[in-house]
């Protein structure tokens, strides 16, 4: 785990872009492929894909490339992904119910096993299989069943204290999908999406040209 932390943020952020490009050459039955390839597709160089991939060792030849099956699972290995990680939902609104029905998160790695939410008339409901439990229960379900990560899909104005509770539970990395800037201690990684900011984004790329 220290050597993963070493790692830079912007190199860690691409390994996904990488491994999910790789999938697809690997389904498409290419055997192998050099960083100039690979960073075109992404819109890297390959000095980029190289410099990237030599933060964790060789895994190419000069000459031949890179072995698309073994480049996949090396970068699932560094990534964790190459087990299976049980993971939290907290709130069982529309994203949440979404999120914990999703098929292909098992594919990727992710295993939806608890749900939690403090509507009571969601409490006790079941969602894709998964009993909603109360949030007062994160603080015994999660030790128990030694979570480590938790998907946050609740309200702005509780975003942070359901946040300081998951902590408080062991977990060490969230998805956050509360507009909100959350505040955790050193070693618990946080990801948030905003589907307003992104929108907001894209409104200004149409409506206005870059220099």
């Amino acid at each position: 785990m220290d050597e993963r932390l070493r790692i830079p943020k912007p190199t860690a952020r691409r390994l996904s872009l990488y491994l999910r490009e790789l999938e697809v050459l690997h389904e498409a039955k290419l055997k192998s492929i050099n960083s100039t390839q690979l960073g075109k597709t992404l819109g890297f160089t390959g000095a980029q894909v190289r410099k990237d991939f030599a933060t964790f060792g060789t895994f190419g030849r000069p000459g031949v490339g890179y072995s698309v099956s073994h480049l996949c699972e090396q970068i699932r290995q560094i990534m964790g992904t190459d087990q299976t990680w049980d993971v939290a939902v907290v709130g069982a609104g529309k994203i949440g119910q979404a999120i914990s029905a999703y098929p292909k998160f098992i594919d990727r790695g992710f295993k939806v096993v608890a749900v939690f939410d403090n509507n009571p008339e969601i409490i006790g409901t079941t969602i894709a299989n998964h009993k909603v439990r109360p949030v007062a229960d994160m603080t015994r379900i999660i030790p128990l069943r030694n979570i480590q990560l938790a998907i946050l899909s609740v309200p702005v104005t509780v975003a942070q204290d359901v946040a300081d509770r998951l902590v408080a539970s062991g977990i060490t990395g969230i998805l956050n999908f509360a507009p909100i800037r959350l505040r955790v201690p050193d070693g618990v990684g946080v990801s948030s999406v905003d589907f307003s900011r992104s929108l907001e984004q894209l409104a200004l790329e149409t409506s206005i040209d870059f220099c």
